[in-house]
């Protein structure tokens, strides 16, 4: 398999975002440490050991063909890399097993990595028939089709509109109970047809492929993904030394509203409203990089369509937690 149909996104801002954290050697004078919580193929984390010859990298990925390949990736850069097989909520332990007790800069690149989505049997994509299987660790959790095949439909519906804020829910829900009932669903084509054959017209017309935000919500699933995030990027903050970075590439609003939300929340006063001056332990724990989300340039969308729906958002640690 070719790695260099692989174009990290938004790279340059992510780079230009940690930069000031990981040109500087860290407190005590060690080498800075960044971790990439999604290392994926290795992209972002090439960049970050080229860019920033100092530094050391710590990548997780849950997926062992990922982590297989982008060990060859990152190969020449020797002992500066290391690879770890976890979820990226796992940063607390990762990090104590290896001693390292806090961090200058750190990455999250969400969503499915360009890998998952080209190897057609792992079954995350609706553009080609595959296996319905979408989970990101192969070696362990139950599958789409388990998912599709024995959750009640009262909880199928919950999860296609939470997770892929899908209006037709229901319609799709019943589909999939009445034909599961017939035959257990086992590849991406057959619910494909299915989900085009229960929506209406007018919602055929509008946002790309129908079965996008059912597949969405699939994987989610699967992989808990919103249940990890939410307590991997408070983890990461955590693990951030004064003065360092995080940058978080989202890809769909429930990401990025959850990242907003835990960076929000430590750029802002914990303190009671009235108070003339606001003590230590109530003052922000970090700074907002970024306003708003980023979007990607047109440019960049016009080389790399996966780039399209990216959102980026950064922020430093500026005090250490007072107890």
């Amino acid at each position: 398999m070719s790695q260099t149909r692989h174009v990290p996104v938004m790279l340059q801002r992510c780079l230009d975002l940690l930069a000031p954290a990981l040109e500087e050697p860290a407190p005590g004078g060690g080498a800075p440490v960044v971790v990439d919580c999604t290392l994926g193929l290795g992209g972002h984390s090439e960049a970050l050991l080229t860019r920033f010859p100092e530094a050391r990298l710590v990548a997780l990925d849950r997926d062992t063909e990922a982590l297989r390949l982008a060990g060859e990736r990152l190969a020449p850069f020797g002992d500066r890399a290391t690879l770890v097989h976890a979820v990226y909520d796992e940063l607390p332990g990762v990090l104590g097993r290896l001693g390292i007790p806090s961090v200058q800069g750190v990455l999250f690149d969400l969503g499915v990595s360009s890998m998952q989505l080209d190897e057609a049997d792992r079954g995350f994509a609706y553009a080609q028939d595959a296996p319905l299987d979408m989970r990101m660790d192969q070696t362990t959790g139950i599958s789409a089709a388990e998912v599709l095949n024995t959750y009640p439909a009262g909880e199928l519906v919950r999860i296609l509109r939470a997770y892929g804020e899908e209006k037709q829910a229901k319609r799709i829900v019943s589909a999939v109970v009445r034909e599961r009932e017939k035959e257990p669903f086992t590849t991406s084509a057959r619910l494909v047809e299915l989900i085009r054959d229960s929506l209406p017209q007018a919602a055929k017309r509008t946002g790309g492929n129908p079965a996008k935000r059912t597949f969405q919500a699939l994987r989610i699933e699967v992989n808990g993904e919103l249940a990890v995030l939410e307590r991997a990027v408070p983890a990461a903050v955590a693990a951030l030394a004064v003065g360092g970075r995080i940058a978080v590439l989202s890809y769909h609003s429930l990401e990025d509203r959850l990242v907003k939300h835990v960076l929000a929340a430590g750029a802002a006063t914990t303190a009671p409203p009235g108070l003339p001056v606001v003590p230590e332990e109530y003052q922000p724990r970090l700074k907002l990089l970024t306003r708003g989300a980023e979007l990607p340039t047109e440019e960049e969308v016009t080389e790399n369509r996966r780039a399209a729906p990216a959102r980026l958002r950064g922020a430093q640690r500026i005090r250490e937690d007072v107890s």
